[in-house]
């Protein structure tokens, strides 16, 4: 899985340097709400990210979210067969350690840019290139790859 993120945009934040004050947190307790893209999700599998455990290590404290919108494509992706339905499975798995989220849209890249555009989340977590270019045009933060398996903070 490619990281095709904006080579002219914003340069992310490294995660040992990461600003989480950039993050204004609307959870409980004050800490940044994260909505969970399938192909974060699928990461740990696909790019051998300990995704949880790199939220942690970026973010400190946080809530994660998913819309239904992405659980409903990790179902059908885990349909399959191969790499990509395994992927899927464990994605549907680390899906259930967040909450789920309702939204009008039924395609899962748009309930996201929604959550974000909305200001409903605090940042998108993905490793989509088109998905970040959309969210950090909706002038929401992604948190994607940086390298091979640690996790940064794009400001848009």
């Amino acid at each position: 899985m490619a990281d095709d993120a904006r080579a002219d945009g914003p340069e992310p934040t490294a995660a040992g340097d990461a600003r989480t004050e950039d993050l204004s947190g609307d959870g409980p307790g004050g800490v940044p709400v994260v909505a969970l893209d399938a192909s974060a999700l699928m990461a740990p599998v696909e790019a051998d990210l300990r995704l949880f455990e790199e939220l942690d290590r970026l973010l400190g404290g946080y809530e994660a979210v998913v819309p239904t919108a992405v659980i409903a494509e990790l179902d059908g992706l885990q349909s399959g067969n191969g790499a990509e339905a395994t992927a899927a499975s464990v994605g549907a798995d680390l899906a259930e350690r967040a909450e789920a989220v309702e939204t009008d849209e039924s395609y899962a890249d748009d309930a996201l840019v929604a959550l974000a555009a909305a200001g409903r989340v605090d940042a998108v977590v993905t490793v989509d290139g088109p998905l970040t270019n959309r969210v950090l045009e909706a002038d929401a933060p992604v948190i994607g790859l940086r390298g091979r398996n640690t996790l940064a903070i794009t400001e848009p």
